[in-house]
């Protein structure tokens, strides 16, 4: 009788929940790919109000080594660029391995002519215009973009992918684009911010 007198208590603390909670996917940081911290950190953006879904835009060769792309990405967009870091905040390889690039904190950049600032940038390794993504990214990109919805106070009606906000591009590629045209990638954040398994794939 008293367990269920506490029932209601503890719902409304925080100690018990109705359903089950998402769990987090792990994300590897920055540090182990070997990260160099920028010297002199660029504007901090204070908001996240956007999550928004890109791809490398480039064949990935299986076999290829993640940290040394992730490095000379980094060193290609300071020394060429001359941007303060790898142009996004998260990086999601052919395994479905989430890498942290860019500080959530500082805005990503874009050769496009849309404003990033307010977006946290999640990038999937590949060219989605020739190839399809597989599974295991995609389930990635879904648990990946539940956890940052949680995290930002979002929902899925957040999340979008660059070409909706620049005429300029065809990222992240049609073959990916697909899942947030045909609503999957909405559907299944939802129920991950639910506490349910993601639908199956179309």
């Amino acid at each position: 009788m008293r367990s269920v007198l506490l029932l209601p208590i503890l719902i409304a603390a925080g100690l018990l929940t109705t359903h089950l909670s998402a769990s987090a996917i792990e994300v590897m940081p920055a540090s182990t790919w070997g990260a160099v911290p920028d010297a002199a950190p660029a504007e901090p953006q204070t908001t996240i109000t956007h999550i928004t879904l890109h791809h490398q835009g480039e064949t990935w060769v299986p076999g290829s080594d993640v940290p040394t792309y992730l490095r000379k990405l980094q060193h290609w967009s300071r020394e060429t660029k001359h941007w303060a870091d790898i142009p996004y905040h998260y990086v999601i390889d052919p395994e479905g391995k989430v890498y942290a690039a860019r500080p959530e904190n500082i805005a990503g950049d874009t050769n496009t002519e849309y404003n990033p600032r307010g977006h946290v940038l999640v990038m999937v390794l590949g060219n989605f215009e020739e190839v399809e993504p597989n599974a295991a990214q995609l389930q990635a990109t879904v648990e990946l973009m539940a956890q940052l919805a949680r995290k930002h106070g979002l929902d899925a009606g957040a999340i979008a992918s660059h070409r909706d906000y620049s005429k300029q591009t065809v990222c992240p590629g049609k073959n990916l684009y697909r899942y947030l045209e045909n609503g999957w990638i909405a559907r299944a954040v939802t129920a991950r911010l639910d506490g349910q398994p993601m639908p199956a794939l179309p």
